[in-house]
């Protein structure tokens, strides 16, 4: 396994890393050999790429060379070069060579598509290609690419690699066209289903279009460009086309590729609400410029399309998104749009189902979509934007007025390039190796990219939150609502901007041991905006959501998961968009009867027999959740004076205990008569997604006690680390309910922190590198999450939080928050501290003796005092400064061992 992993990580170097950094031929001086046209060797890299007639360049193929060099020598890692579009001047094979004296050979593609040529950094001054062979007495190129290497990379978007586990990943992991948190969230789709490569897949290598949304539940707009000979009432089957990764660019805001069977370049940026596109034709052709409007994207399905023109360059509609994946959430979500292009049309024709229709003014139908016929020559772009609403097009189209006025594209992909390396930077790394550096900045990506905004740029949003709801039998989903629609707006604050945005989020579920003490860190606003949008879904319908849907209610997972969104944000005073009083109102009346702990009015019984009796019936993974959210609500209520709720629910935060079998040590479900219902602790029965050895561990408030029950500190290290002892070999990684540990989903997210709780921080500090290590150090098409289960930034947030050596196992929610410290991997992290939360201007890890030997905490120091704990408080984070961590190759078993966390304090 070991080598296996190794061999994967340095594969993955020198054929992924390039994929957010720019090309820097364009900075070059471009020269040759003698042309047929003197000039033409400055089409070598003048951005025009595989257009017939356009620039390229030309020459008898004898010594025929090219060449680009610049002032100052450039560190590089990859090369691309561009055939000649027609054979007249077809190369066949050449050598590249570099000022170091070192030289490639490279074979071309018979069919003259790009070949992109990856080897270890290099550090040059110039790059030269030698044609050796060509198909006729002439030989030429388009265009010649060069990447950056690692080594000078400036920027963070430079580090992110979106194709990591694309091969596993659910069709919302991949979204280029996508702003942090963006209401558009666009990507070319190479697989239209759900799980395992759904969305985009990088084994892939064709594109069946490129739908304008990649949300939990929720798609829609599958807009593709291709041929106007093209049959569009055949579906994905007739407008696919085959792509090459050798040309294609990926990167966070901004993804450009070859459609060679459409003979058209597409690139895609975004605001936050508009998906913007640039086509360029490389042959002159009709071309149609299609908008499916139905059938299966992923995960929903669209129907009830309905369209009309405006003009010659616009038209506008909206569809229905149905059939949810899961068979949760609303029944119907509309999804309205607004469509311009910058150039006039030939004409707008329709389909629906078999039927098409010619130079159409409106058109309805369950099966239908439109397409816009141009005539283009070659070289010739079209520019296209696709402004979208959850609440009507009049809002759609006021989002593309505010949004994106300019037809630049170019400006509106370097402001979406800006905005990225903004929110990035917020957490600047030095030091660790090349993968590393690529893995945690793509963990951020996912961290700010899952989650997406409802709401339009005016605050009106979309409220599904009543209606009849239908049970379809499943714990864990299946629940769907005959929704009342509905549009509110959360108002102005003081400033005259919206007080807060709404979202659409796959479930809440366990980030209390991720995406909470994560956004608490680096971008508290975000965490403050989340939670102030569960209290309003909870206004509007009477329920906090676990993962809410087009508005509505998705009833995915279980407990009341909002609970440690919000009371993570309170704890540490950066909930400031809602009201207190109300947000604390919220959570008391979803964790009785009817509230969203029991999924509504569904597993009501189960609840009252929990709140009665002391556990939940037949399954000890809901009574660890809500004996945890439980005591979240009594930290909440004890901040706000509220003892008799404290009281209350401080007892309910004790139910785990009826759980806990003496013989075995470990948590099991316990039947309404108080007999286990099993005593298998690899069964996952009476848990959710999980086992005996994976939940026990996530009573996190109460780790002391189960220590006592267990038998004390050493029994309880000692059993938890025989579970890591015996999944090492297995990466930590294992689908649903299977295995001792398992970081490819939520339940075991905390496991590793508990050693620190049971006076060995050194168990935690080793098997946290170990697990950042094997479970979430891939960074290839296959690992990077642990190959099952990334939840919109879930398993990223846990493998950044292990690289920058903080966690908190109880989410930050006790009375007073704090950080617990493992080793990061890194020499240097600085978090720049957000002013309109912290006082502070900055908060700085430094590291020493940093290696992939040196995991031990030898001794540490905070604001040049030492530290003596295993943790230190969010107060101090807040207000900035300095924590110093000494690290060594053997562990001090001293160090972090003297001071309980305050936990129940």
């Amino acid at each position: 396994m070991k080598y296996k992993f190794l061999i994967l990580v340095i594969a993955s170097i020198a054929q992924f890393a390039y994929s957010g950094s720019k090309n820097i031929a364009t900075t070059a001086k471009a020269s040759a050999s003698s042309s047929i046209n003197q000039s033409s060797h400055d089409h070598i890299n003048d951005n025009v790429i595989a257009i017939h007639g356009k620039g390229n360049w030309l020459a008898n193929k004898e010594n025929a060379w090219v060449k680009l060099t610049w002032e100052t020598s450039q560190w590089v890692n990859k090369v691309v070069i561009y055939n000649y579009p027609t054979s007249e001047g077809r190369v066949l094979n050449g050598t590249l060579e570099f000022s170091d004296g070192s030289t490639m050979a490279v074979e071309l593609p018979e069919g003259g598509t790009a070949k992109a040529v990856t080897f270890s950094d290099k550090k040059v001054a110039f790059v030269r290609f030698l044609i050796n062979d060509a198909v006729n007495e002439n030989a030429g190129l388009s265009e010649i690419e060069v990447f950056s290497s690692p080594k000078q990379y400036k920027e963070p978007v430079e580090w992110v690699d979106p194709f990591i586990e694309t091969n596993r990943g659910r069709f919302f992991l991949f979204a280029t066209g996508s702003r942090p948190y963006g209401v558009t969230c666009s990507a070319p789709m190479t697989k239209n289903w759900n799980n395992g490569g759904g969305g985009y897949a990088y084994f892939s290598d064709e594109i069946l279009g490129f739908p304008q949304i990649h949300a939990w539940t929720l798609s829609g707009l599958n807009l593709m460009p291709t041929l106007a000979s093209v049959d569009p009432t055949q579906g994905e089957n007739a407008w696919k086309s085959k792509f090459k990764h050798d040309d294609e660019i990926a990167q966070p805001g901004y993804h450009r590729v070859y459609l060679p069977d459409s003979k058209v370049w597409v690139e895609q940026t975004s605001t936050d609400r508009v998906g913007f596109y640039r086509f360029k034709w490389t042959e002159n052709t009709e071309a149609q410029i299609l908008l499916s409007l139905s059938g299966l994207l992923g995960n929903s399905r669209m129907t009830n399309a309905d369209v009309k023109k405006i003009n010659t360059q616009e038209y506008e509609g909206s569809i229905s998104s149905v059939d949810r994946a899961y068979n949760v959430g609303p029944k119907d979500v509309k999804i309205y749009f607004v469509v311009q292009l910058d150039k006039p049309w030939k004409t707008l024709e329709g389909w629906d189902g078999k039927e098409r229709f010619q130079d159409i003014k409106t058109l309805k139908g369950n099966e239908a979509g439109v397409s816009s016929i141009h005539h283009v020559k070659a070289g010739e772009e079209i520019q296209m934007k696709i402004a979208i609403s959850y609440t009507s097009i009049e809002n759609a189209r006021n989002n593309l007025n505010t949004e994106c006025t300019t037809w630049d594209f170019n400006k509106v992909a370097e402001d979406s390039r800006n905005i990225w390396n903004e929110w990035l930077h917020k957490i600047d790394v030095e030091g660790g190796t090349v993968a590393q550096r690529i893995k945690f900045y793509t963990d951020l990506w996912h961290v700010l990219l899952g989650r997406h905004r409802i709401n339009d740029v005016n605050g009106d949003y979309p409220d599904r939150t009543t209606g009849e709801k239908t049970n379809t039998g499943n714990l864990t989903d299946g629940f769907v609502t005959d929704a009342n629609f509905l549009v509110k707006n959360p108002g102005l604050d003081s400033e005259g901007k919206v007080k807060h945005n709404m979202y659409n989020s796959d479930a809440f579920w366990l980030t209390q041991w991720n995406l909470n003490v994560l956004w608490g860190l680096a971008w508290p606003e975000i965490q403050d905006d989340m939670a102030s949008s569960m209290v309003a879904y909870s206004n509007n319908g009477g329920l906090l959501p676990r993962g809410p849907s087009g508005g509505g209610y998705s009833f995915i997972m279980t407990g009341c998961p909002a609970t440690n969104l919000i009371v993570s944000a309170f704890m540490k005073d950066i909930l400031t968009k809602t009201d207190h009083e109300n947000a604390f109102q919220q959570i008391k009346n979803n964790h009785f009867p009817g509230g969203m702990m029991g999924g509504g009015t569904f597993f009501a019984n189960d609840l009252d027999f929990y709140d009665k009796n002391g556990w939940w019936p037949n399954n000890a993974g809901i009574t660890i959740e809500a004996s945890f959210q439980d005591w979240g609500a009594s930290q909440m209520a004890k901040k706000l004076g509220k003892t008799e709720d404290y009281n209350y629910f401080f007892k309910r935060s004790q139910s785990w205990k009826k759980c806990y079998n003496p013989e075995q040590k470990l948590l099991f479900p316990v039947d309404p008569k108080g007999n286990f219902v099993h005593e298998d602790p690899l069964k996952g029965w009476g848990y959710v997604e999980a086992n005996a050895w994976q939940a026990t561990w996530g009573v996190s408030h109460d780790i002391s006690t189960l220590s006592a029950l267990m038998g004390g500190d050493s029994e309880l290290t000692k059993k938890l680390n025989y579970a890591f002892d015996q999944e090492e070999e297995n990466s930590f990684v294992h689908s649903y309910g299977s295995g001792h540990i398992s970081y490819a989903n939520q339940p075991g997210c905390s496991n590793a922190h508990v050693f620190s709780y049971a006076n060995a921080p050194w168990l935690t500090q080793y098997w946290v590198r170990k697990v950042n290590e094997k479970a979430y150090g891939g960074i290839t098409p296959d690992l990077g999450y642990g190959g099952h289960d990334e939840d919109q930034g879930q398993m990223g947030g846990v493998s950044a939080l292990m690289s920058i050596g903080l966690f908190n196992i109880i989410g930050t929610e006790s009375q007073t928050p704090y950080y617990e410290i493992t080793a990061p991997i890194f020499d240097q992290i600085t978090i720049a501290l957000n002013n309109d939360y912290y006082k502070g201007d900055k908060f700085v890890i430094k590291t020493y003796n940093n290696s992939k030997e040196n995991c031990y905490i030898k001794k540490a120091k905070l604001n040049g005092k030492k530290l003596k704990n295993f943790w230190f408080l969010h107060k101090d984070f807040a207000e900035g400064g300095t924590l110093e961590i000494w690290l060594g190759n053997k562990p001090n078993k001293k160090w972090g061992t003297k001071t309980p966390p305050p936990v129940n304090n």
